[in-house]
């Protein structure tokens, strides 16, 4: 069952995508393909197409159904434009409890505020609904305003993990970051739970 998590301060709201996202989810690629290629790896071409971002979409969804890795669209609540991605992957149960968070916002989109909101509606999900212990994040050193997104969560730089993922052609060293469970007990939740409809289905208004 999917759950949609809001702000409505913010206005924005994250949920997981769906096949009838390919498109959008495209062209949120294709939008900021040039601006976020030094933080990103080199895809092959094909990856930019509309039956790749569904296939994508699919094989993420029956991920989810495993508990395996869960992937969310960032929407604009008023006009339900998607400008990012997130997901939480590599998860591991048993005595671990842990996960890693990647994300992506449209170049047109960032430094605004977004991101950092769109984090913590995750970070809540992985907590208190997937009973997640530890989420963990690596991050190119001189990505800084990704490292403002996690160090404005909460998360603790914990030391570098040397040419840990091939970015751009190049093996990259990372700052590894983590969030613990515990971390966030004392903060308070603005977040509101909807039923799983479509928000962009005219039938559920």
């Amino acid at each position: 069952m999917s759950i949609e998590l809001y702000n409505a301060r913010k206005g924005i709201h994250i949920r997981q995508l769906q096949p009838d996202d390919a498109k959008s989810l495209l062209e949120l690629r294709l939008q900021s393909r040039e601006a976020n290629q030094q933080y990103e790896p080199q895809y092959p071409k094909d990856f930019f197409t509309l039956a790749s971002q569904l296939d994508l979409i699919y094989r993420r969804r029956q991920e989810a159904a495993e508990d395996r890795a869960y992937l969310f669209g960032i929407f604009i609540t008023e006009n339900q434009e998607l400008i990012g991605t997130l997901s939480l992957s590599h998860i591991v149960r048993g005595v671990g409890q842990f996960a890693e968070i990647g994300y992506s916002m449209s170049h047109l989109q960032q430094g605004k505020g977004y991101m950092t909101v769109a984090v913590e509606l995750v970070l809540e999900y992985a907590f208190r609904s997937l009973g997640l212990h530890r989420i963990q994040a690596g991050i190119i050193p001189h990505n800084i305003a990704s490292r403002r997104v996690v160090e404005k969560c909460g998360f603790q730089a914990e030391g570098i993990a040397r040419q840990l993922v091939k970015i751009n052609g190049q093996w990259e060293d990372h700052q590894i970051y983590a969030i613990l469970a515990s971390d966030l007990e004392e903060k308070s939740s603005s977040i509101s739970y909807e039923a799983p409809v479509s928000l962009s289905d005219p039938k559920s208004n």
